[in-house]
Formats: C-alpha cells, structure tokens, sequence
C-alpha cells in the first residue's frame, strides 16, 4: 500500500477517537464525585491558613528578634559611655569613620581635647619616627595619647588596621623615656607590659614596638607558647624595658623566676574582652599582681 494514501486513511479514524475523549471530558462529573471534590477543597482551604499563620508566626519571631538585638546594641552603647570608653565605629562598609565618641571624667578639659596634628603632642623626634608617612593621628590616636600622656586609665574600642598599637605604644615609649630618665633608674628593667590573647597578636604587637622602640634605644621582648623559652629567657636576661606576650606563658616565665615585673608600672590589655573570654582570667590577675601597681 501506498505510504502516502495509508495516512490519508488514519487520519478520520485519529478524528473519531479525538470527538470521543472530547465528549467524554464534557460528561457532567456525579454528584458523589463532585461533592467529594468540594469536600476535600474545603479542607485545603484551612490547611493553607495555617500554613500561612504559621508562616506569619515566624516572620513575627524574627522581627521581635532583630528588634531585640537593635535594643541591646543601643544598651551596650549607653553602657559604654557611662564607663568613660572611646570609640570607632565602621561604617556599613567597614571603613573607619573620622567621628569618635569620648566620654568620662574630665573629657571636657581642653588639654584632652583630640590632637590634630603629630606636632601638636609636642612629642620627641625620636619617639614620633614610628609615624613617618602618616600626615595625621588616626582618631584612635588622636583622642588616647591625650588621656594616656597624662598618665589616665584608658579604654578604647577600635578597628583593626585603626592604628590602636601605636594608640598605645607611643605613650608607652613616653612612660618609659620618663622612667629611666628618674634619678638612680637602670636601664633594662621591665617598665611596661603588653598582654594580648594569642600568639598572632602579641608578635604583631612586637614587631611594631621593637621598630618603634629602636630610635629611643628602648628593646622588647615577646613571650609566648609552642616554641622553646631558650631565647625568651636569653632576651629577658640581656635586658628589655617592654615585655610583650600571651598569658600563659609569661605567668609561666614568672614562677620560674626569669621575668621579674617589680618595675613595670604601664600595662596595656589589648583584646581584654577576648582573653576573658578564652578563660584566662586567672592567668591575667596573677600577671598583674607582680606589677608595682598590682
């Protein structure tokens, strides 16, 4: 048979099976069928609700969260200020802004008013060689070196990368410069001491006040663990006027004798919150029980 004139012949029997699916599709549905339809719709129909209340519940929850966390952010904020704390906040993209919140005892005193300029903390050359290639304080700067000069407790809450390490290190260059510079002092004593919670930070810490300290011939050392105390002990030995380190090894270093802080009467906590956090409370209390302050 001809191909062509076999599909010519298929396709009035392809039309009759089409008009009847197409009458069957129009056959009213029975009445137990279409009940039993509406029935389970009507089901649905509270099913949806309370997915939707459920889902309405937890977009609730959340807004209740977020607006908890906001309210206390802004308490910790409060808080802070009435502790007499100095501030940085980043921006939303992270940068530093050039406001800064002081507050505490005496703020409003003019001589603690923020340095605009090196010049204007009126500090030796030597001392402010750190600061070549900077054209000004960073805000943290600016507003420390006012209170820390003077020889005020302070507490600063800063960025990383804001410039906090010299925010303390320079007056603590100045304390030292000061102390040895008393009748009868002795040179290679410890005078200042830096804690900080890990290893990372306490070598970064070092590495710019060593830098710093070299125009002002004042050495430092930096104490910490998982490497042999052979060459901490060496350092200590031959004489430093900054001792920088973790806490467990520089309480260590303590009993055994080496690391004598009688003299250090300038302590910096950098990262207290955290070290608290890491449990090092004891270790830290103990440390500072040594100092001339303890």
């Amino acid at each position: 048979m001809d191909p062509k004139l076999l599909s010519m012949q298929e396709e009035p029997s392809n039309q009759r099976k089409k008009d009847k699916k197409s009458k069957k599709e129009k056959k009213p549905k029975p009445a137990a069928e279409a009940e039993a339809e509406e029935a389970a719709a009507e089901q649905e129909e509270p099913s949806n609700k309370r997915k939707k209340d459920k889902k309405s519940k937890k977009d609730k929850k959340r807004k209740l969260a977020a607006e908890a966390e906001e309210a206390a952010a802004e308490e910790e904020a409060k808080s802070s200020k009435k502790r007499g704390v100095a501030t940085e906040e980043p921006d939303q993209g992270g940068a530093v802004e050039k406001s800064v919140a002081v507050t505490g005892k005496g703020f409003a005193d003019p001589k603690y008013a923020p340095l605009k300029s090196f010049a204007a903390a009126a500090l030796p050359t030597q001392v402010l060689d750190c600061c070549k290639g900077f054209d000004r304080p960073s805000p943290i700067q600016a507003l420390a070196w006012p209170y820390l000069l003077d020889g005020r407790d302070f507490i600063g809450i800063a960025a990383t990368g804001s410039g906090k390490t010299i925010a303390f290190g320079v007056p603590a260059l100045m304390h030292v410069r000061k102390k040895l510079s008393e009748k009868g002092a002795k040179k290679g004593l410890p005078r200042c001491l830096m804690l900080a919670p890990t290893r990372e930070l306490a070598q970064q810490i070092a590495d710019v006040l060593t830098e710093a300290g070299a125009p002002c011939g004042i050495n430092s050392v930096c104490l910490y663990g998982g490497t042999s105390k052979g060459p901490q002990i060496s350092s200590l030995k031959s004489g430093v006027e900054i001792v920088i380190g973790t806490p467990g090894r520089m309480k260590d270093l303590i009993e055994m004798g080496v690391c004598r802080l009688n003299e250090v009467s300038f302590v910096v906590l950098d990262e207290a919150d955290r070290m608290l956090d890491m449990g090092f409370e004891p270790e830290v209390r103990a440390i500072l029980s040594q100092t001339s302050s303890g």
